[in-house]
């Protein structure tokens, strides 16, 4: 931050945190928005999206979003899975949707899925449209956890990543958080499961309490719109042009 308070005239962010940074660092900052909050409809039509993507209108459905490297999907879809493995032993009804981000190929997804029991409807490039037909998101940690926040679906987080790279990151990290919702939020509102706890049990454990509890599903529903409130207000990329040009007038 010393570097960029010396070579940086203006910094326009667009998480709520980040502003508090540099404002207590003495570097010019100006918070604009989330751009999420235009690329998420403000309402879905869940029952026809259900038919869209050839769900059954009855029983609950879960979303799975194992991430868009080709790591991340190699190591947490398998977790994700064998959570809905578990699920579906509970609820035979249990209907499973994956959004498949544009990064990852067919050549790489397909053959994790067949080695799997549990039949997962596949759609490309519409995460938002997954997550608004879902009940529960289960989701690596990255931009999509904010998504499913303005969306408004209730989620689990999970992330695993090799040991070397989880110790570092260990001894580096400041916060008490690494997901996006809880670090806006400020608090724990949604269940990281990292490394070591990234499991299909305890993935399985917190999907379940989400789906069984009303109490805490609303809980977490309202929690999720406050953390929507934080982004800020629809036209973000607009107002980051503004500030360009004002400070250049300037």
């Amino acid at each position: 931050i010393k570097y960029i308070r010396a070579r940086v005239d203006r910094v326009v962010v667009i998480l709520p945190f980040e502003s508090e940074i540099y404002h207590r660092a003495g570097v010019a900052c100006t918070f604009v928005g989330h751009p999420l909050l235009d690329a998420v409809a403000s309402s879905y039509d869940r029952p026809g999206l259900r038919r869209q993507f050839h769900l059954s209108s009855e029983g609950r459905v879960v979303a799975l979003l194992p991430g868009s490297r080709r790591a991340e999907v190699a190591s947490l879809l398998p977790v994700l899975l064998d959570a809905a493995q578990r699920l579906r032993q509970d609820h035979p009804e249990t209907q499973f949707i994956l959004a498949q981000a544009s990064t990852i190929p067919d050549a790489l997804l397909q053959p994790i899925l067949k080695e799997s029991a549990v039949p997962v409807t596949v759609v490309k490039e519409q995460a938002s449209e997954v997550m608004a037909v879902s009940d529960v998101v289960l989701v690596a940690s990255g931009t999509a956890t904010l998504q499913a926040a303005v969306v408004g679906t209730p989620m689990v987080l999970l992330y695993r990543t090799s040991r070397l790279v989880y110790t570092v990151g260990r001894l580096l990290i400041r916060v008490k958080w690494i997901g996006l919702v809880n670090l806006v939020a400020g608090r724990s509102v949604v269940p990281e499961l990292i490394q070591h706890e990234a499991t299909g049990e305890r993935l399985y454990q917190e999907a379940r309490r989400l789906l069984e509890d009303r109490a805490a599903y609303d809980k977490m529903k309202a929690e999720l719109a406050a953390v929507k409130a934080r982004l800020g207000e629809p036209g973000a990329s607009r107002r980051a042009a503004q500030v360009v040009l004002d400070t250049c007038r300037a």
